[in-house]
């Protein structure tokens, strides 16, 4: 059982690497490697795709990696399991509106737009430590409840066309989405490895999925 996370120049993936290592070991979860090679990300049974930064600047530099794009694809059409966290997460949508109109993967049928919360003194970017609003009915989400804390850092989030591919919200001068799902892939807008008990947990609930 290999899990690639795969890195394009999105950001330092130490933290989710040992974040991922650590829940294989205790879950029996299999090998985790870090690549940038189509090849090996074909090879793998999971796939999980961070993301740090803008959504263009993200997009293009998966774009940039000859065939990398097209190996993750392969994998989530084949029903492989598939995690996007931040960007990762933004980029399954049909469009980001982050500095002009960028094409995301169009996986989860929605955009990418700016936060606009309702209350002028919460600051953008939403940053720090937010609680769940409900229990999310999902495996990845198993024993992980309403008023759990999860870590974010963005200005921008997916609004799927969908409410059925919402997973998980959070409350940010309204409603804010922190997770989308649909048949074998997942996203999460906060980030898992920097949300102590509670990314862990769903950290190895990943592991462990089998959609």
């Amino acid at each position: 059982m290999i899990t690639a996370i795969v890195d394009y120049n999105s950001g330092n993936l130490r933290s989710a690497e040992k974040s991922f290592q650590r829940m294989a070991a205790e879950v029996g979860g299999g090998d985790i490697i870090v690549t940038d090679d189509p090849e090996q990300v074909r090879r793998a049974d999971r796939v999980v795709l961070p993301g740090v930064g803008a959504f263009a600047d993200c997009r293009q530099e998966l774009g940039a990696i000859d065939g990398l794009f097209g190996a993750i694809e392969e994998k989530v059409k084949a029903g492989n399991p598939f995690l996007g966290i931040c960007v990762g997460m933004q980029m399954m949508a049909t469009w980001g509106r982050e500095h002009g109109n960028h094409t995301g993967f169009d996986w989860i049928k929605g955009e990418v737009v700016a936060l606009t919360p309702n209350d002028p003194a919460l600051k953008i970017p939403h940053m720090g430590w937010n609680s769940l609003n409900q229990s999310p009915d999902h495996p990845v989400f198993e024993g992980i409840t309403a008023g759990d804390h999860v870590y974010f850092v963005h200005s921008y989030h997916l609004v799927p066309e969908n409410p059925a591919d919402i997973v998980a919200t959070v409350d940010y001068g309204g409603g804010i989405i922190a997770a989308v799902g649909r048949d074998n892939i997942i996203g999460t807008q906060f980030h898992p490895e920097k949300s102590q008990a509670t990314g862990l947990r769903l950290i190895g609930n990943f592991l462990k999925w089998n959609p």
